[in-house]
């Protein structure tokens, strides 16, 4: 019987995956390979806050990356050791206290819910000034 390298399977080196060094409250940028209308490939990059990263350095770990786009909040998970995932960039490390930041999704709304509130309280002060004069 012949022994496979199991290196050999994929065109992602797992080695230098496995080292990546990287946890949650970090921003990455993802480049992943993208299929077009014409059958090509591209790379586009996502870029945010790694809120999660699950199964350690096992063959079926992934991690969880959300980004604010056009402000509504965008989240993908990506597989680590994927043919699809050409590389994954540290932009900024940061210390996290827990492993896993769900939390950062309701901040998040509470955070824009607080602006629309001081946004709709300049607009009416506005009004009452203009009715005065």
């Amino acid at each position: 019987m012949t022994k496979i390298d199991k290196t050999k399977l994929t065109s992602v080196s797992v080695e230098d995956r496995k080292k990546l060094n990287f946890s949650a409250g970090d921003t990455v940028r993802v480049w992943s390979k993208v299929l077009d209308e014409k059958g090509k490939t591209r790379l586009q990059a996502f870029e945010g806050i790694v809120l999660a990263r699950k199964h350690g350095t096992e063959i079926g770990s992934t991690f969880t990356v959300r980004r604010v786009a056009s402000g509504v909040g965008v989240e993908r998970i990506f597989p680590l050791y994927s043919p699809m995932v050409d590389k994954i960039e540290i932009t900024k490390k940061s210390r996290a206290r827990k492993s896993k930041l769900y939390y950062v999704r309701t901040k998040a709304v509470k955070d824009v819910r607080r602006k629309l509130r001081s946004v709709t309280s300049m607009v009416d002060d506005e009004v009452e000034v203009k009715k005065e004069e």
